[in-house]
């Protein structure tokens, strides 16, 4: 691999810099420094600012109003995103769902879907894992019935993550039972407004509204909502797959992580000196960093794989369960920070002069938002397929073995 940027590619790493700064909503940007969570009118504004500049669709064909960019490009652009500190593209229109169209489905569905997700004016939810059905997905029981031209829908669907503001939900359903539990499994298209779907909400450890539960109650979805053929879903969601594991790598926010948190280090610490100063500390910081670097290696290994007409294959594989190992490992140093800043507080709070928490006090506010971080990236290694399964995969596949 050629690790140098052309002139050309350096210039356009310049102009998404500058569009972030300023014709980006900085409002936006500024939620995200403060830590607060972001609601579906930031998320939505977030996707239109980028598709008013035709930056939206990246990974999309240009003939469906994708962005024409080459694998570097595509990197560069990741990269000023996440440094800027902006939200990421909510993957499950963008990304997930619009490939299986444009690949799978009906020249009906590309227009009347794809558009609407290119606008950011319809949100998507997955509907794949079940209460007896995550990792070994294909061993769900949502059962969709041929009903004439419809189908009807019963089960459950859960950890379903943005479902409370979803308008529609693109699920994996059972429409047969087969010799093969993979066979008899189709990719169905549903109105989150249908009578008998029902959402309740999962408050997770961080106290974030992420995931919800989604109940199917003798739902009618016309047939035309299918994509692709009947009993022909695990091929389109294998396919996916590939798409959302190589979404996982997020290395520039990784490395603006690391760089804050080296900031913060310097200015934390306990009676002894700061945190930074701390051998130890010090050690395993660097041991990430060095584990961060591999993991840009491998993503860059698979995207000159792209480049050069290959896919991203069984490598996205070991992306995911790095890319997820690599991020609870930074949430973890985090952490740590977090506990030195509390003793630093326990400390000032005896001092004469504490002023009770006051604006200007001791106490910082991202030590909040660095433990919030920690419990919600613990989810990581299970969601999209647990670490534990992709290591069998990668065993299986990769590696050949039985």
């Amino acid at each position: 691999m050629d690790l140098r940027y052309t002139d050309a590619e350096l210039a356009f790493a310049e102009e998404v810099r500058a569009f972030f700064a300023t014709d980006y909503p900085q409002d936006i940007l500024a939620k995200r420094a403060r830590g607060q969570a972001l609601g579906k009118a930031d998320l939505q504004r977030n996707e239109r600012a980028l598709s008013e500049r035709g930056w939206l669709a990246a990974n999309w064909p240009p003939e469906y109003g994708g962005t024409g960019w080459n694998v570097t490009e595509k990197y560069l652009f990741d990269e000023e995103l996440e440094r800027a500190g902006a939200p990421p593209i909510v993957p499950m229109g963008v990304i997930y769902v619009a490939p299986v169209l444009y690949t799978f489905g009906s020249e009906e569905q590309k227009q009347r879907f794809l558009p609407e997700i290119l606008s950011a004016t319809t949100f998507w939810a997955q509907g794949y894992s079940e209460p007896g059905a995550g990792s070994d997905l294909a061993g769900l029981e949502c059962r969709a019935d041929a009903d004439g031209d419809d189908y009807i829908l019963n089960g459950v669907k859960t950890w379903t993550s943005q479902a409370q503001y979803a308008d529609w939900i693109f699920c994996l359903v059972r429409t047969s039972r087969e010799e093969r539990k993979q066979q008899g499994i189709t990719f169905l298209m549903i109105d989150m407004t249908s009578p008998g779907v029902c959402v309740d909400p999962i408050i997770t450890i961080d106290g974030g509204h992420h995931l919800n539960t989604v109940t199917f109650d003798n739902v009618r979805v016309p047939q035309s909502n299918r994509v692709g053929e009947e009993g022909k879903g695990w091929s389109y969601a294998k396919y996916l797959l590939t798409h959302e594991r190589t979404s996982y790598a997020h290395i520039a926010g990784k490395k603006e992580q690391m760089r804050r948190l080296a900031d913060v280090a310097r200015e934390t610490g306990s009676g002894e000196g700061p945190l930074w100063a701390d051998a130890d500390f010090r050690r395993r910081y660097d041991r990430v960093s060095v584990e961060l670097t591999t993991l840009e290696f491998t993503t860059l290994r698979t995207l000159a794989a792209v480049a050069t007409g290959g896919a991203p294959g069984n490598e996205s594989s070991i992306l995911k369960v790095r890319s997820t190992e690599v991020a609870q490992a930074i949430t973890e140093l985090w952490l740590e920070a977090s506990g030195y800043q509390g003793l630093r507080a326990v400390r000032d709070r005896s001092r004469a002069d504490w002023n009770g928490g006051a604006a200007g006090a001791f106490a910082p506010s991202w030590p909040v938002t660095a433990v919030a971080d920690y419990f919600f990236t613990r989810a990581q290694s299970i969601y999209g397929g647990t670490n534990e399964i992709q290591k069998n995969v990668i065993a299986k596949q990769v590696l050949g073995l039985e």
